[in-house]
């Protein structure tokens, strides 16, 4: 299975943007759902954004408008731009497959903070 590396997070204020960006450890272009993740301290992990091979993508009602997600299959790299960052938005984010099964990597922690 492929594995996947995050990077990218960092502490912002609010309003401001991130950028992150997933490396998959082999060919991403054959997973046909990839998909960002994130965990609040308390919560359970949720998935925030998706896209397909063919490019169509879906995103949680709180990042609606605000989070874009993209994959270059190419560079086996999936990224999220993420605009009008909120403290709510403060998590750990993760990238993987969706519904395979396949491990999780260490996340980038994203905190929004005045």
């Amino acid at each position: 299975q492929v594995q996947f590396v995050e990077s990218g997070g960092a502490l912002v204020h609010p309003g401001e943007s991130l950028k992150l960006s997933c490396a998959g450890s082999g060919s991403i272009s054959s997973i046909y759902v990839m998909g960002w993740y994130r965990q609040a301290p308390g919560n359970q992990r949720e998935l925030v954004a998706r896209i397909n091979i063919p490019g169509v993508t879906n995103y949680a009602d709180s990042v609606l408008g605000r989070f874009t997600i993209l994959r270059d299959n190419a560079k086996n790299m999936l990224y999220l731009q993420m605009n009008s960052l909120k403290p709510e938005d403060t998590a750990v984010y993760y990238c993987n497959a969706v519904d395979l099964g396949y491990s999780w990597g260490p996340g980038t922690q994203v905190t929004v903070s005045p």
